[in-house]
């Protein structure tokens, strides 16, 4: 009996009518080992990014409802299209919107949740032998308007589709082999990943490492759907995401990300006190703003330097909204540094090694690198660096764990 497999393909995979026929072979190659097949598509090549722009050269700030209208418009295209390319080889493709499918999402535009799937609709197609073809990155909220997943929500819509599905496995085609070691445009010796574990993958999309969106590995982790990241232009295994008690071998550290695309704030003089970093930080939460690491200092005043980290895009609003909080709480003034990039490490393998964290602090020294900022988890440790360091910084501590070197099994 055939398997019933997921397969999303993301932008790059469909930026032309050449790499849509190319999808509708990969799909029908699969129809001919005997699986089902059901295909979740993102919009064509850099589409929404061109729809981005547009919104914002009519309004900087764009209703939110009327941009996850506009935004979700390119999925529309590319699931037609890739319909069409299937019905052409005697496939019966159908495309589908998100909207008539039923995908139900919470309210928050441009960045909602996925809340039920219901597929049966899906089931009675394939069942008849159809190639259900879907938009990904969207879905509707209970009044039924249209809403977006935020950035790579395509990953989402294709493992959410998979658990309900019940699906073998859900494949998520894009532009690299797999889940490397770190990225290969940062580091040259940058290792293919066959295998790693839900939690690794989580650590690594949180910090950074843009081949999987994060909730889409959460999604996956919480029902145990094994994860298949694979190239869409080149012929491979690519890496499996699954639960590490599938997964023999046991990395100190498995890979290392790095982003340069956050911003550092700090508060300075307020007064410590109990309660004073959630009177910080609430604001900032209600305002929609995502904190990442976070750093307290305590002086000799009885005062506290209190410093965070956000997305770029996030640090004008969180500055303003800090003006404010240092006024009520009679703190002093506020320091915004986007010149930074924060490296992690991380691995299963950490949490039966000693001395990974100064074996790291050591190979960044011997390199003459600062750290401004450490964070750490139990797989994982964090620093913030110099933006201008990041790629010296992610070298050295790839050859400082020997990570283009496979496990001996």
């Amino acid at each position: 009996m055939g398997k019933l497999i997921v397969k999303k393909f993301g932008g790059t995979s469909v930026a032309d009518a050449e790499r849509i026929e190319a999808v509708a072979d990969n799909v029908e190659a699969e129809i001919q080992k005997g699986n089902k097949v059901t295909v979740v598509l993102s919009a064509m090549g850099s589409s929404t990014d061109d729809l981005i722009e547009l919104a914002k050269e009519i309004n900087p700030e764009p209703d939110l409802r009327e941009y996850d209208a506009l935004v979700s418009t390119g999925e529309q295209i590319s699931v037609a299209l890739l319909a069409m390319a299937l019905l052409k080889r005697g496939i019966k493709g159908k495309s589908y919107t998100a909207y008539q499918l039923g995908i139900k999402t919470n309210s928050s535009h441009s960045r909602a949740r996925i809340l039920d799937v219901e597929v049966s609709k899906i089931t009675s197609e394939l069942d008849e032998g159809v190639v259900p073809v879907i938009t990904g990155f969207q879905g509707m909220n209970e009044v039924g308007d249209i809403t977006t997943l935020g950035r790579g929500g395509s990953d989402t819509t294709g493992v959410a589709l998979a658990v309900a599905l019940n699906a073998d496995e859900c494949q998520i085609y894009t532009d690299v082999d797999g889940v490397f070691t770190t990225d290969p445009r940062v580091c040259s010796k940058a290792r293919l990943l066959k295998n790693v574990s839900f939690e690794e993958m989580l650590e690594l999309s949180g910090s950074g490492a843009k081949v999987l969106q994060l909730r889409a590995v959460e999604y996956a982790s919480k029902f145990n759907l094994p994860l298949r990241v694979l190239s869409s232009f080149k012929k491979g295994e690519g890496t499996l995401v699954q639960e590490e008690k599938n997964i023999m071998e046991r990395p100190i550290v498995s890979g290392i990300s790095s982003i340069d695309s956050e911003a550092k704030l700090t508060i300075r003089g307020v007064p410590d006190i109990p309660g004073v970093a959630a009177k910080i930080l609430s604001p900032i939460s209600e305002a929609g703003i995502e904190v990442d690491v976070i750093v307290q200092n305590i002086s000799a005043e009885n005062n506290t330097d209190f410093t965070f980290t956000v997305d770029k895009n996030d640090a004008k609003k969180a500055e303003d909204i800090l003006q404010k909080t240092s006024q009520t709480l009679g703190g002093g003034s506020i320091e915004v540094d986007d010149d930074i990039a924060k490296i992690s490490i991380v691995g299963r393998g950490m949490r039966a090694h000693a001395g990974v964290a100064s074996k790291m602090f050591q190979a960044l020294a011997k390199h003459e690198i600062n750290i401004s900022m450490i964070t750490t988890s139990e797989i994982k440790i964090s620093v913030v660096i110099k933006k201008e360091e990041m790629k010296k910084a992610v070298q050295a501590l790839h050859d400082a764990f020997d990570l283009d070197k496979e496990l001996d099994t």
